[in-house]
Order: C-alpha cells, then sequence, then structure tokens
C-alpha cells in the first residue's frame, strides 16, 4: 500500500496512492485518524482497505504533495553510515552509529522546492532510505526490529554544509526551514520486503550524482532500531533517515553545490521517485 498526506483547495487530508490517482481515505476516516501517524498508531490498515473502496478519487496532478509523515514526534538521522560517505569526508569509522536530530517543521514534501536560505550558498543533497516507525518501544532487540517498521519513504536531508561545519555540532546546518524533503509516499513494509535488494539514487538536473545498494549501510535497519530505542522510546510515526552514500557535493572538485532552478531527485525502486526544485529563501 502507498500512503500520501496531501493538501487541495486548502484541506489536507490523506489518502492511498495508485497509478496517478490518489483515494482520498482521510475524508472519510478523518475523525477517528487525523493523519498517517494516528493511522499507523492505530494499525487501521484494514480499516483503510474497506475505505478505499468508496473513497472519491482525486488526479495527483491536482494535490499538493505534503511531507508523508508531516507531524513525526522524532526524526533521528543516521550520519557517515555508507563507506564511500565515511571515506570521502576523511571521519574516522566507529563502533556506533552516528545520530543527530532533524525538526518536523523543517520538512517539506514531494514537488515543493528546496530553500536555500539567504545566509548561505552551500546547500547540498543527501538522499536517503527513511524507515517509517510502525510499532513503538524502548529496548527494542535487533531480532525484533522489523516487526516495528511500518514502511519506507524517499529522503532527502539536505544540508546547508557551511552551518553544519561550524563546530562539530551537526543540529544548525540540518534544520534550516524547507530542507528536509520527505515522501511522495510511505510504502507498506509488506510491499518491499528484504530493504537490503533495494537501490537508492540521486540526481541533480538529471546527472547521477549518488548511487549505492541499501545493503551497504554500515549499521543496518535492526542495529539501528536497536540502538535508538535505547536512549529514546520509539513511537508510531517517527523516523529515522538512515543515511546517504557518497558523492554528496561538497566533496565534489569543483563542489556542486545547489542552486535556485535546479532539480533534485532521490529514487528507490519500489518505494518511489521524491522530486524537488530548488528556490531561494525570500
Amino acid at each position: 500500500m502507498k500512503l500520501a498526506t496531501f493538501s487541495l483547495s486548502g484541506r489536507t487530508s490523506w489518502g492511498v496512492v495508485a497509478g496517478d490517482e490518489i483515494a482520498d481515505v482521510g475524508k472519510l476516516l478523518g475523525g477517528r485518524f487525523p493523519s498517517l501517524k494516528e493511522v499507523i498508531a492505530g494499525q487501521a490498515f484494514s480499516s483503510i482497505i474497506d475505505a478505499t473502496e468508496s473513497a472519491s478519487r482525486i488526479p495527483t496532478a491536482d494535490i499538493e504533495w505534503l511531507p508523508v509523515i508531516p507531524d513525526p514526534a522524532k526524526i533521528l538521522c543516521i550520519g557517515l553510515n555508507y563507506e564511500t560517505h565515511r571515506r570521502e569526508t576523511g571521519r574516522e569509522a566507529t563502533g556506533h552509529p552516528a545520530v543527530f536530530t532533524r525538526f518536523a517543521d523543517t520538512q517539506l514534501g514531494h514537488r515543493a522546492s528546496i530553500v536555500r536560505p539567504h545566509v548561505s550558498t552551500a546547500l547540498d543533497y543527501e538522499g536517503e532510505l527513511a524507515v517509517v516507525i510502525g510499532r513503538g518501544g524502548r529496548y527494542i532487540k535487533r531480532q525484533d526490529a522489523m516487526a516495528h517498521v511500518a514502511g519506507y519513504a524517499c529522503y532527502n536531508d539536505a544540508t546547508v554544509r557551511d552551518w553544519q561545519r561550524h563546530t562539530i555540532q551537526f543540529t544548525p546546518g540540518k534544520n534550516f526551514p524547507g530542507t528536509g524533503a520527505l515522501g511522495p509516499v510511505v510504502v507498506t513494509a509488506d510491499e518491499i520486503g528484504d530493504y537490503t535488494k533495494l537501490h537508492i539514487e540521486t540526481r541533480v538536473n538529471g546527472v547521477t550524482v549518488q548511487s549505492a545498494e541499501l545493503d551497504q549501510l554500515i549499521f543496518d535497519i535492526p542495529t539501528l532500531i536497536e540502538y535508538c530505542s535505547a536512549f529514546t522510546p520509539l513511537a508510531p510515526g517517527d523516523l529515522i533517515a538512515t543515511g546517504t552514500p557518497g558523492g554528496v557535493g561538497f566533496k565534489r572538485e569543483p563542489p556542486l553545490f545547489l542552486k535556485p532552478g535546479d532539480t533534485v531527485e532521490v529514487e528507490i525502486p519500489r518505494v518511489g521517485t521524491l522530486v524537488n526544485g530548488v528556490t531561494d529563501e525570500r
């Protein structure tokens, strides 16, 4: 099942995407499940299936795509989780994941424009696979971790590099408004099966700049869930952005930073293709 959050004529809803249409299930079930986070928390997927047949269909060309989970309690981002990216940054290998946080109000949806802030021209792309937590918990064991995954989405953890590198802490460069692109859909885990068989690719203006297999993650998804749930309780709708492959813009010669008019695509077959333009802050 492919689920999305959208806006139409000023009304926010959610639904099931099939081809170039979305079934507006939120219009029918929104009283009980106002957002996809509540759907996931209530394990209400059977209710969605029942409601989809009678829900009105809307062409996806008519909607404004919103971050598929617009209101996660936590966005946990993993740094340096591909060997190609670790090497290009010159960072030492570590025995534990590098974890930082992103704020929910920095997110934007599919087809929205990533915003280059007026205080920097060092805006970079980072294509990633995002894990959507389905069943919450604390101290989740590695062997049980995949049962806590609701689904997967594409993520672009766009980064303002000079602000990221002001100090050893990542937070400023990772939390400018309009820089965390998520979508277009969350694909339920049952449709994906073994995520390690997936490929991820990032393109800027049609040119491939990142390409990797998901089995190349240094710390795999069960490890990330076990580790993160040890220091913070995970809740339905929480996101774990699993890290970006090598090929980021600031490590290229010359550097490749995003500028207004650019188009960035993050594609993970069977999960989707997240497309965003770039604009200057107004």
